[in-house]
């Protein structure tokens, strides 16, 4: 590991992304995804889907976990939720990149509602390993990601329903590779934190009554060392980070929905009003009906609200 590697280290970031409604991926494309990557940052993040990266040009540092590798035009990555990683362009050297941001479990889930069993065995393969991989050795796969990009560019007649078949056949080829002998440059096995099956535990059961010795369960540990463990790698408790993600999806619901504010807190997980409103404002700084007359708000604020990991990690 670099130099780069062990400052970004000194803290990380939680990017909370969403899928539009109707759609079954959330695609970052276009011109503005050409820029000079890291610029400013000095930190890793992770987030809450599984990201694809495809690399059109322009060369840097792609640090994963605790490794750092080169990228160039002839790779494109596989990065599962909840792995540490940031992308650093060489010097002044702008990159063009772009993304797809994909709920494994929900896409598998509706097309395989009828395997349950499936659908746990593909997820278990496909969040296995973060990977960087070269074009030429694996141009199935690129083709797939070039395809669905350019489906969701010009959006023709039926092109959410190509677009889904398309992503179905580019999960299940990830699956595949991950379970064979990968021809990837590097790879990072999704274990790259002790903690990633608590976070993902928090991710699917958040409105439900979690226990903290469900996540130490969750991650092997006693409940003390998980407790010590969580808070040195994320300096915060779990029970800040279990209320850090209700709060989250509830702003998603106030964007998306015109309900009460009752129904809300009960969906992601309050039992009281007082409750979810006292928590609301300690992430977000606000009332909940404050922060939905900002919509600056949802960029500003939670979206990119900033986890400190000064160990640990």
């Amino acid at each position: 590991m670099n130099n780069m590697g062990r400052k970004q280290k000194e803290k990380v970031e939680f990017r909370f992304y969403e899928i539009p409604q109707n759609e079954p991926l959330l695609a970052l494309m276009g011109d503005k995804w050409k820029q000079i990557y890291g610029r400013d940052i000095d930190y890793l993040h992770f987030h809450n889907l599984l990201e694809i990266g495809y690399c059109y040009y322009g060369e840097g540092d792609l640090v994963l976990d605790t490794n750092c590798y080169r990228f160039s035009r002839e790779i494109f990555t596989i990065i599962p939720k909840n792995i540490l990683h940031t992308t650093v362009s060489d010097h002044n050297h702008i990159a063009f990149w772009e993304f797809l941001f994909i709920d494994v479990e929900q896409t598998l889930g509706e097309y395989f509602k009828d395997n349950p069993m499936l659908v746990d065995e593909l997820q278990k393969r496909i969040n296995k390993k973060a990977s960087l991989l070269r074009i030429s050795d694996n141009p199935e796969a690129a083709n797939l990601i070039q395809l669905i990009f350019k489906e969701m560019k010009a959006k023709k007649e039926f092109y959410l329903e190509n677009v889904k078949l398309m992503l179905i056949n580019l999960l299940l080829i990830i699956a595949r590779m991950n379970q064979e002998k990968s021809h990837s440059f590097k790879t990072v096995a999704s274990s790259g934190t002790q903690i990633a099956r608590a976070l993902d535990y928090v991710s699917v059961h958040y409105n439900k009554d979690i226990r903290i010795d469900d996540l130490a369960e969750e991650c092997y540990m006693s409940e003390t060392h998980f407790r010590r463990i969580f808070v040195e790698s994320m300096n915060m408790t779990p029970v800040d980070y279990i209320n850090m993600v209700r709060i989250q999806m509830a702003c998603n619901q106030m964007l998306k929905a015109n309900v009460s504010m009752t129904q809300i807190a009960e969906s992601v997980g309050y039992q009281t009003l007082s409750t979810f409103y006292r928590n609301f404002k300690k992430f977000t700084g606000m009332s909940p009906y404050k922060w939905y007359l900002n919509s600056d708000n949802y960029e500003g604020k939670l979206h990119n609200f900033k986890i400190s990991a000064h160990k640990g990690w």
